[in-house]
């Protein structure tokens, strides 16, 4: 089997980038002949067309990236499998996307919302993003690595270290984690609740928010927001600095750094909703904090990216949920017992160490797309 991995290669330490990558190293360790290029890159996929001949084009992005990862491959007869996360009202694309032998998505509900959006689903397969479990391990709280992440971010020893990583801070649910510590705060051992974004516009602003917000709690003091820009071999020991990972995110398809921080050994604080239906179980690997609130839209607004003039209005028949919000009390209550329960922290994060490794490994997950080209494809 020959293979043509698309993503935003060589890869930065973003999502999609690094859900391709781990793909391609699962790939090449499994004896597959496979090579990458950048998915927006149209000469250097055509020189891959053209020398390589893949048997297949594995795309990593979401259905506005058709173009890109499926009708290009499509003109030069290539056959494209594209792997898709969720971004919005899939307004376009619909008949290509059905038209394909294959679809990958990341988790079950992303393959719900396309289908809501109007897939018919019978070519979509789920197919989870890996996680390189050697890196993302369990370290020594002493590892002089580890130490050195804390001291950095003015977290003291006896402060137990809540940690929440994305893009922004606020989609991953910080506003509802501040929200429940301010509630404990007085009923638990000395804490620091870390926030690590990555620096681009819109998250400057976002951050002032939040920081107002943590200022109007009280908690401010001890509430660390850090903006730096950090590789894949920082992350390892950032999640392993943590005591506690907190996500209870307001979008998740699926939660790569969830599954990270499990393989970590630390324990996930999430929402019984979205991708991590996929990949946390509750009581067992995490606790999962209830939806407080579904918001839905009733209609959106859309344009050249979807194929539409701009500012082209779709009104829905039916309100379609978008994003959610976890219960703050939930959250409060899971982050009590983290907090005053040492030994709840290590079982739930040994149990999360473990199905890491047998279910999100990424040579797992590469072994898992091989089978699901071959028994759709019939390729070998």
């Amino acid at each position: 089997m020959k293979v043509l991995a698309l993503y935003d290669y060589p890869a930065s330490p973003a999502g999609l980038a690094t859900q391709g990558n781990l793909l391609h190293r699962g790939l090449e360790e499994l004896g597959v002949d496979v090579h990458s290029a950048n998915f927006e890159s149209a000469q250097e996929k055509e020189w891959y067309y053209r020398w390589f001949k893949p048997d297949v084009v594995v795309g990593v992005g979401y259905w506005g990236h058709t173009p890109h990862l499926v009708m290009h491959p499509q003109r030069f007869g290539v056959r494209p499998v594209p792997w898709l996360v969720v971004d919005g009202y899939m307004a376009n694309y619909k008949e290509i996307l059905d038209a394909l032998p294959l679809v990958l998505v990341t988790s079950k509900w992303v393959k719900n919302v396309y289908v809501r959006d109007g897939l018919k689903g019978d070519n979509i397969e789920v197919l989870p993003v890996g996680c390189d479990t050697k890196n993302f391990a369990p370290r020594e709280k002493n590892d002089p690595k580890v130490l050195a992440v804390r001291e950095a971010l003015g977290v003291q020893p006896d402060e137990i270290m809540i940690l929440t990583v994305g893009g922004d801070a606020t989609s991953k649910g910080a506003q509802e984690v501040m929200q429940a510590l301010a509630m404990i705060d007085n009923d638990v051992p000395k804490w620091k609740y870390v926030c690590k974004v990555w620096p681009q516009p819109r998250t400057e602003h976002q951050n002032l928010i939040d920081l107002q917000l943590a200022t109007q709690l009280g908690i401010n003091q001890k509430v660390v927001y850090t903006s730096n820009v950090v590789s894949r071999n920082f992350m390892p020991y950032l999640l392993a600095a943590c005591d506690i990972y907190a996500a209870p995110s307001r979008l998740e398809g699926f939660g790569m750094i969830q599954v990270e921080a499990n393989a970590c050994e630390k324990p996930v604080i999430g929402i019984k909703a979205m991708g991590m239906l996929d990949t946390m179980l509750h009581g067992q690997t995490a606790l999962l904090a209830g939806i407080a609130q579904e918001i839905r839209l009733r209609e959106v607004t859309v344009g050249d990216e979807s194929g539409y003039e701009e500012g082209h209005r779709v009104i829905f028949k039916r309100g379609r949920t978008v994003d959610y919000r976890a219960s703050t009390h939930d959250i409060a209550e899971h982050l009590k017992e983290l907090l005053t329960k040492p030994d709840l922290r290590r079982k739930l994060g040994q149990a999360g160490r473990k199905r890491a490794e047998e279910n999100f490994a990424y040579r797992l997950v590469a072994q898992k797309f091989i089978n699901l080209v071959t028994e759709r494809l019939g390729i070998s």
